[in-house]
């Protein structure tokens, strides 16, 4: 059995998520930046669909990339040098997240971007925690992810593609950025070959909670996040290897 949490109830302990479906962890409460910002310094985040009470998840084990163990494919990085896209940070925050929402996935019927989902990172976004990276392209946004930026670690939640490569150079351009942040850990929360391409692995749970206590030692919004920077740029301070 879960926790029900009020506005006002704290987190359980992560030890009593569910092993099945894996890492649910409580229901209720609300999106609240307070609420948001608390989660994810624990490890915790909201995933459900509309018609649910909002339900929080923390599974074992937690998918992360660990910045230094980046890798990047030959023709990917041919695309990235080439200048394919044009990449930005922050300039269409609201567009990505509801591009992310409405971009048709294998295997899914639905998202689990809510409207309520979007106006929470978008607030998340207007007070310094939320970023997201977008791939251009004559003008029109093309790719893109987006995320939460706390303490040291980046905690991505979704992404999408409207032309080939368009994520992964988007992914290519974040990793330089939280290179130059000094930024080591991207939390990918649930399990993928696809990141798992990427140099991404599964860690246990107690263990990615133990990383985070190391890196996040302040709820404050980080700074250094806002601006532009072109693709081209970004892989060159990248330093990522080709696998």
């Amino acid at each position: 059995m879960i926790a029900w949490l009020s506005e006002r109830t704290p987190f359980p302990p992560l030890s009593t998520a569910l092993a099945a479906p894996n890492g649910l962890l409580a229901a209720g409460g609300d999106l609240s930046p307070q609420r948001l910002v608390a989660a994810y310094a624990r490890g915790i985040f909201p995933w459900y669909s509309d018609g649910q009470p909002i339900l929080w998840w923390s599974p074992d084990p937690r998918m992360v990339l660990h910045v230094d163990a980046f890798r990047v494919s030959r023709s990917l990085r041919k695309r990235v040098q080439a200048g394919a896209f044009e990449t930005r940070i922050d300039t269409a925050f609201r567009a990505v997240v509801t591009a992310c929402a409405r971009t048709p996935r294998p295997g899914q019927g639905g998202t689990w971007i809510t409207p309520a989902m979007v106006d929470a990172y978008c607030e998340l976004h207007r007070l310094g925690y939320a970023h997201s990276v977008e791939s251009w392209r004559d003008g029109a946004l093309v790719g893109g992810l987006y995320g939460v930026a706390l303490g040291r670690v980046f905690f991505g939640e979704s992404m999408f593609a409207h032309a080939t490569d368009a994520s992964k150079v988007a992914l290519v351009t974040l990793v330089a950025h939280l290179q130059r942040l000094d930024v080591p850990l991207v939390d990918c929360q649930q399990e993928t070959a696809h990141l798992a391409s990427f140099g991404a692995r599964p860690i246990p749970r107690a263990q990615f909670a133990m990383a985070l206590s190391e890196l996040i030692h302040s709820t404050a919004p980080p700074a250094g996040w806002r601006g532009e920077r072109r693709a081209a740029d970004a892989a060159a301070d990248a330093g990522t290897r080709a696998s």
